[in-house]
């Protein structure tokens, strides 16, 4: 029973200290003029700023799938008329 209550003694103080270093990385935050701050910062902004990029590129990619579709339909269209050409050509041989 003592040996689990120097064990419970030790987790919780271990905890206390664990608690202190987590409140003190929040209050670091806190003040912008912190470099885990500044870092922290930037890092959000360079991911608002990917994550406009990829929304941008997303969009960018839907028109071009819009625009391969309408070549391929014209494509094939052309294909059409051209074999219909060719055989009025041979015919006209």
């Amino acid at each position: 029973v003592a040996a689990l209550q120097d064990e419970k003694n030790s987790l919780m103080s271990e905890n206390e200290i664990m608690n202190d270093r987590l409140e003190q990385l929040d209050d670091s935050l806190d003040d912008p003029n912190t470099m885990v701050a500044k870092k922290y910062f930037s890092a959000q902004l360079q991911l608002e700023q990917l994550q406009e990029e990829n929304f941008r590129l997303e969009a960018a990619k839907d028109d071009y799938r819009v625009h391969c579709e309408d070549l391929e339909k014209q494509l094939i269209e052309l294909q059409h008329r051209n074999n219909e050409l060719t055989s009025l050509a041979e015919e006209s041989r």
